[in-house]
């Protein structure tokens, strides 16, 4: 495990003592599970961003499927008939 030191602001400070005295938890651990979370989430907005690049490059290159074909799919899902997904 690291060891890495941080400096926290003035504003920080009060509400993290305040919720160690809440939660029965260390500084350490409220710190670390704040960064997992943040680290965590921002893998997921780059998964997000690369669908989008890759949802863009589709359009681009006209791999898109007619609103037509979507409605008509999600018609049939009210029937015994369902429809395939549409595809590109």
């Amino acid at each position: 495990m690291g060891v890495t030191s941080i400096r926290l602001n003035s504003e920080i400070e009060k509400p993290l003592a305040d919720l160690t005295k809440k939660l029965n938890r260390s500084k350490n651990y409220l710190i670390n599970q704040a960064v997992k979370e943040f680290v965590a989430r921002q893998a997921m907005d780059q998964g997000r961003w690369q669908d989008t690049l890759e949802a863009l490059d589709d359009v681009k290159n006209g791999r898109v499927v007619s609103s037509d074909a979507v409605e008509k799919w999600m018609d049939s899902w009210r029937g015994d008939d369902e429809l395939s997904q549409p595809t590109a």
